[in-house]
């Protein structure tokens, strides 16, 4: 079998794919990539750009590189080599986009593997991921902002009143102030920065993750431009929100 034909099947197999799924995913006829996989086809230079860019590895490494000949797959290289690089964490990054991806596949290794990654130098060691948020909720962080996070694994662990990303089966990835009762621990409330929202109970079944926020990536020019009225307002009805949700915790 020549070297492209072999790592076609090989990187078909490292996904877990089907010969039908794969053909699905690069446009072709189910039956046409079965005859690249049997040395009985050449693959066309469109399907090689299309292989190339789904795996990040290039057509030179397909066509003359046995990507399985290694004892550590292709794919896991390419993830230590991208915690490792230039000595720094690398943090995942999820956007918007790949929000409903990420709810099915957060737990999924080779989904995080897809997504880009990139470093700050100012982190230390720790399990890091950046999400981009969008809505008006978290005014003054505004839409578009990259919120960079570590990994929250105990309920002991969420420091109450802090922003986090609260990633949940039912509301999907939020961003939000994470308010917890110490006498009910199967539920927290999130309470958004902006007061026209209001606080919602969510239960810890829902709970899929919990990042506590660490930074905040924006454009520069795109900070929200609030008038000193409208900030006074904002605390004055964040405070009342709180009183209110102390009132009921405590009931």
């Amino acid at each position: 079998m020549s070297i492209v034909c072999r790592n076609l099947k090989h990187l078909r197999k490292q996904k877990g794919w089907t010969q039908q799924e794969f053909a699905d995913k690069l446009n072709i006829k189910r039956s046409l990539l079965g005859a690249y996989e049997e040395e009985r086809a050449e693959p066309r230079t469109e399907v090689l750009e299309q292989v190339s860019d789904m795996f990040r590895v290039s057509i030179d490494d397909l066509l003359r590189r046995d990507l399985s000949s290694s004892k550590e797959s292709f794919l896991e290289r390419r993830r230590q080599q991208k915690l490792y690089d230039n000595n720094r964490q690398s943090i995942v990054f999820v956007p918007v986009k790949a929000a409903a991806g990420y709810l099915a596949g957060y737990n999924d290794d080779e989904f995080i593997e897809e997504l880009n990654t990139f470093t700050l130098p100012m982190l230390g060691a720790g399990d890091f991921r950046a999400f981009e948020i969008a809505g008006d909720s978290m005014l003054p962080t505004p839409s578009g902002s990259v919120i960079v996070c570590h990994k929250v694994d105990k309920w002991d662990d969420i420091r109450n009143n802090e922003a986090h990303i609260v990633v949940t089966s039912r509301e999907g990835i939020v961003y939000k102030r994470v308010l917890k009762s110490n006498r009910a621990k199967n539920k927290v409330t999130l309470v958004s920065d902006n007061p026209q929202y209001e606080p919602y109970p969510v239960t810890m079944e829902d709970v899929l993750e919990i990042w506590q926020a660490d930074a905040v990536i924006q454009k520069f020019g795109n900070q929200s431009r609030l008038s000193v009225n409208h900030l006074a307002d904002m605390v004055n009805s964040l405070q009342e929100q709180v009183s209110m949700l102390k009132k009921k915790i405590k009931n």
